[in-house]
C-alpha cells in the first residue's frame, strides 16, 4: 500500500529537509563536519561544556556519528572529555575549542538569533507553540504504533 501524502505533509517534508541542508551548508561554509558543528552548537548552548548525553539526545544523529565527531574533535585538541558521575562525561571545549565555537557555531546561533529578533515577538511564539504542538501530537500519536 503507498501511504497517502497531502500537500501539507509534503510541503512540511520539503521544508524539513530544506532546513537540513542550510545547516550542512553552514558547515560546509565554516569548514567543519556536520557532526562537528553540530557537537560545538551543543556545547555553546550550554556555555563551555555539556554532558554528552545530552549532546547525544539532542543532536539528531546517531550516539556512533557523535563519537567519531568527539574522537576527531579531541585529536584536533578542540574538546576533551571528563567523567563526571559513574559512567556519566562531560565534553568541554579547550581554550582553542572556544576560539573555533566562536568562529563556527556562535556565528549560527547568530544568524538564528537574527531571525528570530527580526520577527514580531508574536510571530516568535507562535511559531515556536506549533512547533512544540506539532511535537508532542506526534509523539503522543507514535505510541499507538507496534
Amino acid at each position: 500500500m503507498t501511504p497517502d501524502f497531502s500537500k501539507e505533509l509534503r510541503r512540511c517534508n520539503y521544508l524539513l529537509s530544506e532546513t537540513e541542508s542550510a545547516y550542512h551548508e553552514a558547515a560546509s561554509r565554516l569548514g567543519l563536519p556536520e557532526s562537528s558543528l553540530i557537537v560545538l552548537y551543543a556545547i555553546c548552548n550550554e556555555g563551555t561544556s555539556c554532558p554528552l548525553r545530552d549532546i547525544c539526545r539532542n543532536a539528531g544523529v546517531s550516539k556512533q556519528t557523535i563519537n567519531s565527531a568527539l574522537r576527531r574533535l579531541e585529536k584536533e585538541g578542540i574538546v576533551y572529555l571528563e567523567n563526571t558521575d559513574g559512567k556519566n562525561k562531560t565534553v568541554f571545549l579547550t581554550d582553542e575549542g572556544q576560539k573555533l565555537a566562536g568562529r563556527t557555531a556562535a556565528k549560527v546561533i547568530a544568524i538564528e538569533n537574527d531571525i528570530f529578533g527580526s520577527w514580531t515577538k508574536e510571530d516568535v511564539n507562535q511559531y515556536l507553540a506549533l512547533m512544540e504542538r506539532y511535537l508532542h501530537d506526534f509523539r503522543k500519536r507514535l505510541q499507538l504504533l507496534t
